[in-house]
């Protein structure tokens, strides 16, 4: 196993397109964290598609539906906004024009998105693989969307 600095709160995704590890931020958003480790530690998100992945700006995945509506049954997450910054590599939860209806889905910025700023739940950043998240098919919806193969709590990972 690769030796990654908090094995509890790295996800390490196997996608179509390669490995991503996200290095979760308990710290800023301890709720998000959370549901993300309990999901996929029930396999919730293996097969899932990055359905909506736009040039220059972001690639979301976590919809069951695979079309950007559905969720998990567990209840939405209250928000938990914070002063980081969406950049490049951040990972942060989509939601509706609801602050605190996140659940399931995510979304990965491929730039800077300062208009994000305080708007959306910051709750990791990817430290591997970004090539792999770079290469993802292109969309609104994507025709031919790849997607998360498996995704695990890296200390879950013999």
């Amino acid at each position: 196993m690769a030796d990654y600095k908090d094995p509890e709160n790295t996800l390490v995704l196997e996608t179509s397109k390669g490995t991503v590890v996200i290095e979760m931020r308990p710290d800023l958003a301890p709720g998000h964290v959370q549901r993300m480790k309990e999901l996929a530690r029930e396999n919730f998100y293996d097969g899932i598609v990055f359905h909506r992945v736009i040039d220059g700006f972001m690639a979301q995945a976590g919809c069951p539906k695979g079309n950007g509506t559905g969720g998990s049954d567990k209840p939405d997450l209250k928000a938990e906004f914070s002063e980081e910054k969406h950049v490049r590599g951040t990972v942060s939860a989509a939601r509706t024009a609801n602050p605190d209806s996140a659940n399931s889905q995510f979304f990965i910025c491929f730039d800077d998105a300062p208009w994000l700023n305080r708007q959306y739940s910051v709750w990791g950043k990817v430290i591997e693989g970004m090539d792999a998240i770079d290469a993802l098919e292109r969309g609104e919806p994507v025709r031919n969307p790849d997607k998360i193969v498996t995704m695990r709590v890296a200390a879950d990972l013999a």
